[in-house]
């Protein structure tokens, strides 16, 4: 029931779990298949120049020991041949290089030190009987005998085609024997790797699907997921809730410092700032309903004056966000209502000094 629950598509961070322990689609076939092409055809490539490279390198040999010459510590034949083991080499090269590129390609460089650790389920006697008549260990057994099928159907499809020829091939000189069974030898080798080849790219695909399938998760394992990664939704709501509280204290408290607020005059209010030494008024605070009366009643506290003026108000709660300089555009306008507020600030100083 609870592999039913999983119905859900791997995430990221799953994934990248799992190839922390080592958990990646990767055909051991299809590492295989790539190696034995290529060495495969890198003989066949060089296949014409051997008979003659190995018989060069026997006669220098029997030639050798004839003549007293060669001994364990003399290396002539060797040297004077090496094209016959550079043939070899390169076939070993080329094989290790496509061996290690379809590996990276499947799955890339992986580096999981957790999988060497030892672990009693890899040496449990019960374990591995269990493994034995497992679903994973028929189905590794039908993995074998498609392919080994598929070769042995190959092997007679040649061997009928030849059957005649194989009659009389006895009543051939050695010379014909040799070629003939080098050339069989090489042609069943390649179909045989591409067979093996495209055998082990559809093993590669269904072990990709295997590998889907395993690491699929459940509703409730995204969820508990998220709450690793991102946080639990709720503590986070909360620490939001939290910081706009203690935004809108610092705003609150910075509206004391106001010049003028700005209102419209009901849903908005909006906090200036200015000093002689700022190159523009500041927005130190701004809001609206409930928050836009809590600056108005901390003006009338402060005595900071309030200017109604419903497009200003509108404008400035729309496109200047608190701690920013108006922009230049409506430097006209706030000029005017600070000269204004100056002014009358000026009249009441004067009436006051004459009383």
């Amino acid at each position: 029931m609870a592999q039913d629950n999983k119905t859900e598509q791997a995430t990221p961070r799953r994934r990248e779990r799992a190839r922390e322990k080592g958990q990646v689609a990767r055909s051991r076939d299809l590492i295989g298949a790539a190696s034995g092409i290529a060495a495969t055809f890198v003989l066949f490539t060089m296949m014409p120049r051997f008979p003659q490279a190995w018989r060069g390198f026997l006669r220098a040999c029997l030639d050798g020991a004839a003549s007293g010459n060669l001994r364990m510590d003399a290396l002539p034949p060797f040297l004077a041949h090496s094209g016959v083991f550079a043939a070899t080499a390169a076939a070993l090269g080329f094989g290790w290089i496509a061996a290690l590129s379809s590996a990276l390609a499947q799955g890339g460089l992986v580096f999981a030190p957790n999988s060497l650790l030892p672990a009693g389920s890899r040496i449990s006697p019960g374990a591995k009987l269990r493994l034995l008549f497992s679903i994973s260990a028929l189905r590794g057994l039908v993995k074998s005998l498609l392919p080994a099928t598929a070769l042995a159907y190959v092997a007679v499809v040649c061997l009928r085609r030849d059957w005649l020829t194989l009659m009389v091939l006895p009543g051939r000189t050695s010379r014909g024997v040799l070629g003939f069974a080098v050339d069989r030898i090489f042609e069943v080798a390649w179909k045989a790797a591409l067979v093996l080849f495209i055998w082990s790219v559809i093993d590669y695909l269904f072990e990709r699907r295997h590998l889907d399938n395993e690491l699929k998760m459940s509703r409730q394992e995204l969820v508990d997921e998220y709450k690793e990664t991102e946080g639990n939704p709720i503590i986070k709501s909360r620490i939001r809730r939290l910081q706009r509280q203690a935004r809108r204290r610092r705003m609150l408290e910075d509206t004391k410092r106001a010049a003028v607020v700005i209102t419209n005059p009901t849903s908005y209010a909006i906090a200036l700032e200015y000093r002689p030494d700022m190159l523009a008024p500041v927005v130190v605070a701004k809001g609206r309903n409930l928050l836009a009366a809590q600056i108005k009643e901390i003006a009338r506290w402060e005595n900071i004056p309030m200017v109604e003026n419903p497009p200003l108000a509108h404008v400035l709660y729309r496109t200047v966000e608190v701690g920013q300089s108006v922009p230049p555009k409506l430097y006209t306008v706030i000029a005017e209502v600070l000269a204004a507020i100056y002014r009358a600030q000026a009249r009441a100083l004067a009436a006051g000094v004459s009383r």
